[in-house]
């Protein structure tokens, strides 16, 4: 049992309060989100910041619980509801404007400060991620009055409401409203987080003929969504129209089958055009790209060109699913490190190269105690992957080993994420890399003071070269995988999930058993 633990959280200007934690400081950065959320009885989206005595204690984006001590203060930064316009009028998402420049391989240390963004940046995002804590929406006047009347009953006499038609519809039309907000396409998990979030505030709707009480109204509220949907399709909601017939591969012409939609927490999955642009324009641009990617010193005009292509470019990427090859001779500039963070932060809204080194640190210690405690032959792997940490205390090495023995710790083959030639060949490494699917390549020469050469290969094409380590190679290969919308290989499934839903924290709430596993480990 943890002794209870206490914060100061600042909530604005002359306002703050304690919350209290009674098992202890939450074990990630997102369940304390959502205890602040619930304490404090927010209904919207926010970050939160922490005091940095090392500068002065200003406030710092708060992306590890390392940062966070018992009676220390926090602040509270909401995030407007211009983040998440509905799908009819979505504006293509401006790119974040780095506090940090995320080209460097940041390998010198920890980084553990978020990347700010912009106000314009934040305000154009076309979606935020699902909430936490769902809020049930304000309905029209005349069915709040009908609520408050059947909640007041409820708690007198315990009588429950029979909603009639028009309640009905009112109600599962405002919760459409607000589920659009976040995604079009939603999981039953998401379905339950409803449901509960409504009888919870208004008890009188609770239905005593099923064991959850709100069955009845996830039924209807799953249809109400698949017909609202229909609507938007008929309006060209992108995310909506990708999945129409036409667009179904041959052999596959169901509504039903091969679905596209989010499911690795992608808030931007495909949105809409920017307003006045239409495919003939922004093909332009992309022509335009070819060569300004080839000019001197004209990185911002590639970064904004970028930019406003993005929605061109999702859609070619989600609804064509192109080789890479083709992909690559089409958008050359999204192959870079600076563009694949950028292209992350567009489709997650989140920063992508400095938490994934930084949590990556957070997690490698208590990881080491776990690759200790394993026995058997994969204890003897473990052993001999962390083996090199011990006799230097290089930081981009100790985070390769992590990667690798992760892998292992997940009965999964580091070999088939990282395989390693030295001095090897040309002809033999060139066939090799032909063969492989997606990996990262180290090429090492036999003079140990020559820098290895580290790639990224996917499709049997060479797609980034001359990357800094490992770590770096492994972070920008995981954000390739959302920019191009690529499956995560079956060999390496776990490895991955554990990569996005814990180390990242995407989705990190629905995870395998192996990877439920290791999390609760991880936060013992």
């Amino acid at each position: 049992m943890f002794a209870p633990a206490i914060l100061r959280v600042i909530l604005g200007d002359n306002s703050s309060q304690r919350v209290t934690f009674q098992n202890g400081l939450p074990g990630s950065v997102n369940e304390l989100v959502n205890e602040v959320q619930r304490q404090c009885g927010f209904n919207f989206n926010f970050r939160l910041q922490f005091m940095d005595a090392l500068f002065g204690n200003e406030f710092m984006n708060l992306t590890s619980m390392d940062e966070v001590q018992d009676k220390g203060t926090i602040r509270v930064v909401p995030l407007t509801d211009a983040t998440a316009p509905h799908c009819g009028n979505i504006p293509s998402p401006s790119a974040a404007a780095l506090s940090i420049d995320e080209s460097s391989s940041l390998s010198s240390g920890c980084v553990d400060t978020d990347i700010l963004s912009s106000p314009e940046s934040e305000s154009s995002s076309s979606r935020s991620f699902w909430p936490s804590v769902f809020r049930v929406p304000k309905f029209c006047y005349d069915a709040e009055l009908k609520l408050d009347q059947g909640n007041a009953a409820y708690r007198e006499k315990g009588t429950l409401l029979t909603p009639d038609p028009k309640l009905k519809s009112n109600i599962l039309e405002g919760l459409v409203q607000e589920i659009v907000r976040f995604k079009v396409y939603v999981t039953d998990k998401e379905f339950n987080t409803v449901g509960e979030a409504l009888i919870s505030k208004h008890p009188c709707l609770t239905e005593k003929g099923s064991l959850t009480g709100y069955a009845g109204w996830k039924a209807s509220l799953k249809n109400k969504l698949a017909i609202y949907r229909t609507h938007l399709r008929k309006l060209g909601c992108p995310e909506v129209t990708i999945n129409s017939l036409k667009h179904k591969p041959e052999g596959k012409l169901s509504a039903a089958s091969n679905i596209k939609k989010p499911r690795r927490s992608e808030v931007n999955y495909c949105p809409s055009y920017p307003a006045g642009e239409s495919d003939k324009s922004l093909e332009s641009v992309r022509v335009e790209l070819l060569s300004d990617i080839k000019k001197k010193n004209n990185r911002e005009v590639v970064r904004m060109k970028m930019d406003k292509t993005f929605a061109y470019r999702r859609h070619e990427v989600v609804r064509d699913t192109p080789m890479i090859k083709d992909f690559q001779a089409r958008w050359p500039a999204l192959f870079e490190v600076s563009e694949i963070n950028a292209e992350f932060k567009r489709i997650t809204t989140m920063p992508l190269q400095s938490k994934f080194l930084s949590q990556l640190d957070v997690h490698s210690k208590k990881l080491m105690k776990l690759f200790k405690k394993r026995g058997g032959q994969i204890g003897r792997r473990l052993e001999n992957i962390v083996a090199p940490m011990v006799e230097d205390d290089d930081v981009d090495l100790g985070r390769e080993c992590v990667i690798r023995a992760l892998c292992v710790y997940l009965n999964e083959d580091p070999e088939n994420l990282l395989r390693e030639y030295v001095a090897a060949d040309e002809a033999l490494i060139q066939g090799s890399i032909e063969e492989t699917t997606l990996g990262i390549y180290v090429f090492k020469q036999r003079d140990a003071s020559q820098e290895p050469d580290i790639g990224i290969v996917l499709e049997g094409q060479v797609v980034l070269q001359e990357l800094d380590n490992v770590a770096l190679a492994t972070a920008m290969l995981f954000g390739l995988m959302y920019a191009l919308n690529l499956n995560y290989p079956p060999e390496l499934k776990y490895t991955f999930e554990v990569l996005q839903k814990v180390v990242m924290e995407l989705e990190g709430t629905t995870l395998s058993k192996k990877a439920q596993a290791l999390k609760n480990r991880l936060f013992q």
